[in-house]
C-alpha cells in the first residue's frame, strides 16, 4: 500500500506543481484557446494565491514524508488539497467544464485517499 500511495503523492503533486506553475507564469496568451480559458476568469489575486497553495501543497505532499521532518504535513497537505478541488468544482460548474469537472472529482478522490492513509498511517 505504501508504493501506491507514493506513486499517486508523486503524480498529484506534479499535476498541482506544474498547474501552479502555470497560473502563475504563462502569459494570458498562451492560456486562451482551449482547456486553460477558465484561468483567465479567476480574478488575479485568488489566481496567485491559488497558484501558490497549489505549487506548495504539491510540495508538501513530497518532501515532509520523505525527509521524516513534520511529515504530519503530508496528509495536511493532501486535505488542503482536497479544499482547493471542491473550490475548483464549484467553480466550473457554473461555466458548463464538465471534463474540467470530472478532472476535479478525480483528484479530489485521489487527494482524500492519501489524506486519509497518511493519517491513519
Amino acid at each position: 500500500m505504501n508504493i501506491v500511495l507514493w506513486i499517486i503523492q508523486i503524480l498529484l503533486a506534479f499535476v498541482f506543481i506544474y498547474h501552479g506553475w502555470m497560473m502563475w507564469s504563462l502569459p494570458p496568451q498562451a492560456r486562451q484557446g482551449g482547456q486553460m480559458d477558465y484561468i483567465e476568469a479567476i480574478p488575479l489575486g485568488l489566481r496567485r494565491f491559488t497558484a501558490v497553495a497549489e505549487s506548495l501543497a504539491g510540495v508538501g505532499l513530497i518532501l515532509p514524508w520523505l525527509t521524516g521532518i513534520l511529515p504530519w504535513l503530508t496528509p495536511l497537505a493532501a486535505a488542503g488539497l482536497v479544499l482547493i478541488m471542491i473550490g475548483a468544482i464549484i467553480f466550473h460548474i457554473p461555466r458548463k467544464e464538465y471534463p474540467n469537472i470530472v478532472f476535479n472529482l478525480v483528484l479530489l478522490a485521489l487527494a482524500a485517499f492519501v489524506a486519509y492513509e497518511r493519517f491513519v498511517l
